[in-house]
Parts: structure tokens; sequence; C-alpha cells
């Protein structure tokens, strides 16, 4: 609610402290704060709290489903893109809708302003522009933490969200400098405090690439990449209400020339020349390593794409790398229409401290010290959108767990976001963590368009969704039944009327007297036809819901099927202090896995890597023996 400047000990008791003002920590405080907790979100530098030092967009596979998931369950995220959005587009739009996301190129500088403003003027929430030093412990319990000017802030919880700032180190070439993204301060305090802990401390690595001046680039030779002309949100509530101007991208490549300037000087680069000790994410590599990893490729994409309206840089998206400023220059103009390009920032890669997140209950609360939470980067994920959402959820875990209340666990069949929490506490990374469709086995009901459907109602039970957003949401959901038993009841039968209407649209005839929803599953059809026949006024969101419904009402049937098989597993639970050095005939893999993960279900156990089947049929019979597994 306001900006503290503390010059003495600080005897404040609050809820919650967040440490880290990125996405992570900006999702977590708001939802603290929705929940009526007393909050205080400490970083340091207040202007720039969820800034994007990467590519400025947000959403794609599976990421764009997250920010649906983030609004339906009341976070900010869909709504500021939405604002400050300069290009969307949904992405695989001719596809089925299990892969369907949408993906909006963001402006930089608008988008954290619409953060900044939101977080000052929201009650309860203080801010505090300083950095943390470590965390105050007593007896395995987090009680607040110390601050780098020696003042002390206590709480009930804290949520580290300290992103890519602790130990980080930029490097270009053979240049190593201590830093954070963009010559912004590093922390050593808190991750060398964790590994006294007794934390499992990993180091891990990801890049940036080049920015170019705008005037300096020949879009002739490259390919427009527009927006969609079709309004479309993130936000289910979204605060636009069209859709503006759509700022193009563009597609160029590079070539040959580029691949041999590169392996004439892969030595040079940070991370083929031995300086680069963390792991870098595998699904977004640098430029050099697609050329090494890919050598039978002759070019590889590169997008050229707006950073934002208010200032002259475009982001290179696909040439990533940590190669000499000299060498990146070279790089550069070897590519269609960069020939003459000004390089106005030089990329580099960025190495910092994590957690391996096997070290956190799904509720995202460390197993090692009570009450303190890790979300975002410190856990392993690469990407705005995985952060924002385990920011949300630890808010949401941290609020519940001051109100003395359990835990708010997502499964992998209801949310993206329960897949990503569930993959990151069950099996761990040693690489940045990014989201994908295929990491999700019941994609087809972890869809782009009925996020709200599953999410919404824990929005407002935890109290993030307020009363006029959820009676929406309620009157959207009666509708759809509604019309799902209107499509059920109308029998489209073979008059003059209807039989013209067939024709012209191309769909063959009817005979006989069939239901809409029958009628509805020839491929040619679709919301179009739905209206038609229903005749009512209402939003394109709810026919589309309606027609999906209908469409892939088998396979959305065999997949709650599949579902409800899994689901017998997860309600098995697994009493913490078990024993498993002491079950006879588990494997010595089992045993180390689940002494060391500690899965709460016997569903979680059942996705550890190492722990075969067999090794679970042996757990349930020793767990049903002791009448501990219900």
């Amino acid at each position: 609610m306001g900006l503290l400047n503390y010059r003495k000990e600080v005897f404040h008791m609050y809820d919650g402290i967040v440490v880290g003002g990125g996405h992570a920590g900006i999702e977590a405080a708001l939802a603290l704060a929705k929940m009526n907790k007393k909050v205080v979100l400490i970083t340091g530098d207040l202007n720039k709290v969820a800034s994007l030092p990467c590519n400025p967009s947000i959403g794609g596979p599976a990421k764009g489903i997250v920010v649906r998931e983030i609004d339906a369950l009341g976070g900010q995220m869909a709504k500021s893109a939405d604002l400050g959005q300069v290009q969307m587009k949904m992405l695989n739009a001719s596809k089925g809708p299990a892969v369907r996301a949408l993906r909006a190129q963001i402006d930089k500088k608008k988008y954290p302003k619409i953060m900044s403003d939101l977080i000052k003027t929201t009650k309860g929430l203080d801010l505090l522009e300083e950095l943390v030093d470590t965390l105050i412990i007593e007896n395995n319990e987090v009680k607040g933490v110390l601050l780098q000017n020696g003042n002390k802030v206590y709480s009930k919880t804290v949520i580290i969200t300290t992103g890519t700032y602790l130990a980080s180190q930029v490097l270009i070439g053979n240049e190593k400098t201590p830093s954070g993204p963009n010559g912004e301060k590093t922390t050593y305090g808190i991750s060398g405090q964790l590994k006294e802990l007794g934390f499992d401390v990993v180091r891990l690595k990801t890049g940036t690439p080049p920015r170019i001046a705008k005037d300096s680039i020949d879009y002739s030779k490259m390919t427009v990449q527009p927006g969609d002309d079709k309004f479309q949100t993130f936000s289910f509530d979204s605060p636009i209400t069209e859709l503006g101007y759509q700022e193009p991208c563009y597609l160029t490549h590079t070539n040959l020339t580029t691949h041999e300037i590169i392996n004439q000087h892969l030595d040079e680069s940070s991370m083929y020349g031995g300086y680069v000790e963390g792991i870098g994410p595998r699904y977004c590599p640098s430029i050099e390593d697609k050329v090494v990893r890919f050598s039978d490729k002759e070019r590889h994409q590169v997008f050229v794409e707006p950073e934002s309206l208010e200032i002259d840089e475009m982001y290179i998206q696909g040439v990533s790398t940590s190669m000499p400023r000299y060498v990146q220059e070279q790089i550069v103009k070897s590519i269609p229409g960069l020939e003459n390009a000004k390089i106005v920032k030089y990329a580099y890669a960025i190495e910092y401290d994590a957690i391996d997140p096997i070290q956190l209950y799904p509720s995202l609360e460390t197993k090692k010290i009570k009450n303190l939470f890790c979300a975002g980067q410190i856990n392993g994920t690469s990407g705005y959108e995985e952060a924002a959402c385990q920011g949300l959820m630890a808010g949401i875990n941290a609020g519940l767990k001051v109100s003395g209340k359990e835990p708010l666990i997502l499964k992998r069949n209801e949310a993206y976001i329960g897949v990503l929490i569930d993959d990151l506490v069950t099996k761990g990374t040693h690489e940045p963590y990014r989201l994908l469709t295929s990491r999700a086995e019941h994609r087809l009901l972890l869809r782009h368009d009925n996020a709200d459907l599953r999410l919404r109602d824990y929005g407002y039970q935890v109290g993030l969704v307020d009363q006029n957003t959820y009676d929406k949401f309620e009157n959207k959901r009666e509708t759809i039944t509604r019309l799902l038993n209107r499509a059920n009841e109308i029998k489209v039968v073979p008059n003059k009327e209807n039989l013209e209407y067939l024709s012209s649209v191309a769909s063959s005839p009817v005979y006989e007297g069939v239901s809409l929803s029958n009628l509805l599953k020839r491929p040619e059809l679709g919301v179009e036809t739905l209206k038609h026949f229903i005749k009512e006024d209402q939003s394109d969101d709810i026919y589309e819901q309606v027609e999906i419904q209908i469409k892939y009402a088998g396979y959305i049937e065999k997949a709650y099927r599949e579902v409800d098989k899994l689901l017998r597993l997860e309600s098995k639970s697994i009493p913490e202090e078990t024993n498993y050095k002491a079950i006879h005939n588990l494997s010595s893999e089992a045993k180390e896995k689940l002494t060391k993960i500690k899965p709460q279900t016997i569903g979680q156990a059942s996705r550890i890597l190492g722990v075969n089947p067999a090794d679970i049929s042996i757990l349930m019979v020793y767990l049903e023996s002791r009448n501990v597994s219900r």
C-alpha cells in the first residue's frame, strides 16, 4: 500500500514477505494482498519490477494456456499482457483445441509500468526497495529477513522469488562479470545460506540475443509476420475491448556464412570456451549450440520482433549467444536484412544459483525450512509464465498456511500449472525447465478455451476472484450447459430451409431427423451452424465452448476415464515418516529416491524417475498391511 523507508530495525509482523519483484514476486504479493494478508515486497529496484530482460513476449505453446490459468485463478499476468501487448496471435489455430495457445508480443516499457502502478496502489501491500542479505531462521522455521543495510523484517511466511539474481554472472566471450540482467546488482547471501542449511544448490545458465536499431534493418529481405485481425485476449475479463494496432514482426534466417563464422570462433564462446559453469536450457539453445547440435541444418529461423513502441530496438529471437562483441557483429551482419544492422545491446549469457526443486512440497514450501516458499527461476524453471504461475501458487499457499488451511494443490489433469509443479517437485530438474504441451498427458482436458471452467472455482474459494466476476462466470457456465442441452434437443429435419442451409455451407443433406449435436460432428460445420439453429445472441467464446464439447465428446470422455484410474492412485496417501529402507524387496534406487523426495501419494511416487511399477506394487502392499494407505 506504500513505499517504506526504514531507518532502524523493523518490528512489523507481516503475514508474508516476498523477496524479488519479478513475475513470480508480483503474483505472490498480489495473491497474499487479495487474501487480506499483510505483505511486503522487497526488491532491489522498484523501477524494474516485472521487467522483461529476455524476449518481450508472453504466451506460446503451453505457456499461453498457463497465462489463461493464472487469470482463471485470479492472478494478474493475463490482464497486464492484454494491456501491454503490441501484437496478439493464436498459434496452431488450424489445429485441434488441445494445442491452440495465444502469444502476445509485449511492450517491455509499458508492461512493467502497468504492474508497478498496480502494486503501488494495492491495499495491504507494502513495497521496500532494499536487497535481502539472508533469512532469519530459528529451529528450522523462517521468521523474516535480514536486509543488507542491517535492518530486519519479520513475517509468518517468506517467499523467495529471486529469479536470476542469486550469485549471478554475465558472460560475453571470456569476460565474466558479477551482475544480474542488464547490469543490475546480484546477491550472494541467500544462496550461500541455503547451501549452509543443506539445500542442494545447482548452477544454471540462460542467455539473450543482441538488440538491433529499428532503422538499421532492411525489412524488405524478411517475411512479414502479422498479428491476427481477430480480437482475442488472455484474460476472461479483459480490461481491453478492441484489438488496436498490431505491430508486425519479421522472419529471416541464418545461412552457411553465419554458421561458418560461428564455427571459426567457437572456442571464443563462453560456453564452448569453457567459461560457463551452469547448465543451459535444452529447448532454447544459443545460436552456437544450434549450429553444433544441428550441423546438418543449412539455416535456422531468426524472428525480428519489436521490444517497445517507445524505444528504437528490435529483439533478434534465435540468435542468443555468448560470443565476443566483435564476433556478434559478424554473425548479425551475415543474416539477410541485417547487413547494415547497428547493435544497440550486445548478447550475453547469464549463470546463477537455483535449488533442486525436489526439496519442495507441492505447495512450494521447502521441506527443510518451515514457512519458507520458493517460486520462479530459483526452482529451476525458465520463462516469465512458469515464474508467474509458481508465484501465484506460492502466494496462495502461504496465505492459506497463515490462515491454518490446507494448501491448494492442482492436479495434473486440472492445469498445466499442476503439471509444472508436479514435474518439479517429483522429478526435479538440472537444467532450466520449460513447460511443453508434450509434458501434459491430459492435454485434451487442459485447453486454452476452458481454463476458467477448470479453475475459476478455486480462485473464488481462496479469495482471489471477487463475487461480481464469479457471478458472471457462473452465468457463463450455466449458459454453456443450457446450450449443450438445446443442441441435443433440437432436431434438424430434411425440410427445404434446412436442406438449403446445408447446401450453402457445402455439407451433405440429411434424410431423416438428426439432433443438432450429431449434425455438428461433421468437420465442415461449427460455430456458425450452432448460431443458425439455436438462434441465441451469445458471445463467440460460449458458442466455441459448446462446439468443442460436442465435437470432441468421445475423446474427452475417454480422457476422463483415464484420469479416474490415475486419481485412485492420487487418493492413496503416504505418511511422511514412512521408512522406505525398511521395506523389503524395494529396489535400492527406489529406496534412495523415495527417501529423498518423500512423495505424498502413491500417484506421485509412481512418477519418480527410477521407481518402477514393481516398486509401486510392493509399496502399496506394505502400506495396506499397516492400514495407512487410504
